[in-house]
């Protein structure tokens, strides 16, 4: 019999495996579960180098998987760019940025945010003038809290040619004053304009990649899916795992096309990413298609009008990024192409959009393996819910608006309360048979991956910090079993390792987290504030210690 390298024992352990939930003591060897069960099931495991830790009725449960992390951007910004927090002033960024101009070249860019689009009156007429008082000769770019808008000064307009005669890119929009001068705020596709200039060198992102596998590890996150990912990005992550400095299971989506740039990346292309990136612990047989905006720009495409805007000239279809009979093409060839796709969809009309182009792929195509998801999934309309149990589609829900936060305030006063309330309706998709994952979006539209904060949030619908009262949708709260099956179990069939990891259970990957407590013992704001004691990937500690 084999034996064991290591063995916990005396702890309280969620193995999320329904055949046997609860157990008292773990084994591991070769960096995989070999045993399961009571203290005295691990005596023919023990051998005499074998490592036995009491936990000391600590809890244990698997390693935290999410769904939708842009993990290199969010790195990045941590590490290099100027990041004063959702919750900063205009004004509060203005003197980051002023700060930290006056430490840099004249003429290196300069990366910052975020700004806010509800408020985007504060920055008057011309935005740009705003920065160009600060950083004259410094290319700026300054990202709103969900990367869909830029906002430049004119040293940065002047280094990417943007003029009066630039015309709007497909799917994109360079705001212009009345006599047609662009303001610098750019929209959607446009962004794409300044985006490539500004993008940081291979050195760079190796060391984004170091920062973000110690940031997740000390969060308890052994997995994630990276929602968008470009060349640079993929041989960033491929390179971390030849140098096993990749202590994470994930998926990479491929980009077939984004808000930033309407250009298609040829199939050819994909094809040849997923061939030449995948490694071990980075799976590429993923693609991303965008169709719709967000909420506060009035990009998101729904099927009632916006808050203050005429029903009667309201069209969903209008702000589509693919027009619907494009979108099913593309999904149909996707699919064929054995690639799992997911759609960013905001808006109700985007997800119903989605679900019809799945509907689509699948009468081409016929039965497929292939689970396709819906990101976001924020609004799903009524007649929606049961079709993605019907198409064996993914509902990931994402970012955290199911409880009230920075954002909370911006989407109703677009969209109105009512509908804000029927954000992210995670039990009735639960209800209906659905299988739902979790993702934060961050560093797009969360403050940090804050899993248990999340994890809290779908349990209660409030805001586990206190920072922001009341709740969002809390008839759509969700118990905790099933809210960790979106982190763990969900997730890890969506990244198709369902069968290596999300349960703790002999043959899968010692991918675990030691907490403090058990989670059934703690509110849900003890939940929320959760840290770690220690994390394991594939029986290595790679945070904290026993």
């Amino acid at each position: 019999m084999t034996k064991a390298d290591l063995i916990l024992t005396n702890a309280r352990i969620r193995t999320m495996d329904r055949d046997a939930p609860f157990a008292q003591a773990l084994a591991v060897a070769g960096g995989r579960i070999v045993g399961v069960g009571t203290t005295s099931d691990m005596e023919p495991l023990t051998g005499p180098g074998t490592r036995v830790y009491n936990l000391h009725g600590r809890a244990v449960l698997p390693g935290l998987i999410d769904s939708h992390t842009h993990g290199l951007w969010g790195a990045v910004r941590d590490t290099l760019e100027v990041f004063v927090g959702f919750g900063a002033s205009h004004q509060e960024l203005l003197d980051a940025i002023q700060r930290r101009v006056a430490q840099k070249p004249p003429g290196d860019w300069l990366l910052a945010g975020p700004w806010k689009i509800p408020l985007r009156a504060e920055l008057g007429p011309r935005p740009a003038d705003l920065l160009d008082r600060i950083a004259p000769d410094t290319p700026v770019v300054v990202k709103d809290i969900t990367h869909h808008a830029f906002w430049v000064n004119s040293a940065a307009m002047r280094r990417a040619g943007i003029t009066a005669d630039t015309p709007n890119p497909a799917g994109g929009e360079i705001e212009r004053d009345a006599q047609g001068q662009p303001t610098g705020i750019l929209n959607e596709a446009a962004v794409a304009l300044v985006a490539d200039a500004a993008a940081h060198s291979t050195e760079t992102l190796a060391g984004a990649v170091d920062y973000l596998v110690r940031y997740f590890n000390a969060q308890g996150i052994t997995g994630f899916k990276e929602p968008m990912a470009f060349e640079a990005d993929l041989r960033a992550y491929a390179d971390a795992d030849d140098a096993g400095r990749l202590t994470l299971h994930m998926a990479a989506h491929l980009s077939r096309q984004s808000p930033f740039d309407a250009t298609m990346t040829p199939m050819q292309t994909l094809a040849d990413w997923r061939r030449r990136y995948a490694r071990p612990h980075l799976k590429t047989g993923y693609a991303k298609l965008f169709l719709d905006g967000v909420a506060p720009s009035h990009t998101a495409s729904f099927f009632d009008a916006y808050v203050g805007t005429d029903p009667a000239t309201h069209d969903p279809d209008r702000v589509l990024l693919l027009p619907p009979e494009v979108i099913a093409a593309e999904v149909t060839a996707l699919d064929a192409a054995g690639f799992t796709v997911k759609m960013h969809a905001v808006g109700d009309r985007a997800a119903n959009a989605g679900l019809d182009a799945i509907e689509a792929a699948r009468r081409a195509n016929g039965p497929s393996n292939l689970r396709h998801e819906i990101a976001h999934a924020a609004f799903v309309a009524r007649g929606d819910i049961r079709r993605f149990h019907a198409l064996d589609a993914v509902a990931e829900v994402s970012p955290k608006l199911w409880y009230p936060n920075a954002v909370t305030d911006g989407q109703r006063a677009v969209l109105g309360a009512a509908r804000v309330d029927r954000c992210h309706p995670v039990r009735d998709l639960l209800d209906a048979g659905a299988e739902v994952i979790f993702g934060s979006d961050w560093s797009a539209a969360a403050m940090a991956p804050a899993p248990w904060q999340g994890l809290a949030g779908l349990i209660s619908r409030r805001d586990p910090t206190g920072q922001f009262s009341g709740t969002v949708g809390a008839d759509q709260a969700i118990g905790l079993d099933d809210a960790l099956r979106l982190m763990t179990v969900n997730a890890a069939r969506a990244m198709g390792r369902q069968d290596q990891t999300g349960q703790l259970k002999p043959g899968f990957s010692a991918d675990l987290v030691v907490v403090p407590t058990p989670l059934e013992d703690l509110t849900p704001e003890g939940i929320g504030a959760i840290d770690p004691l220690a994390t394991l990937f594939e029986g290595r500690v790679v945070h904290g210690g026993l």
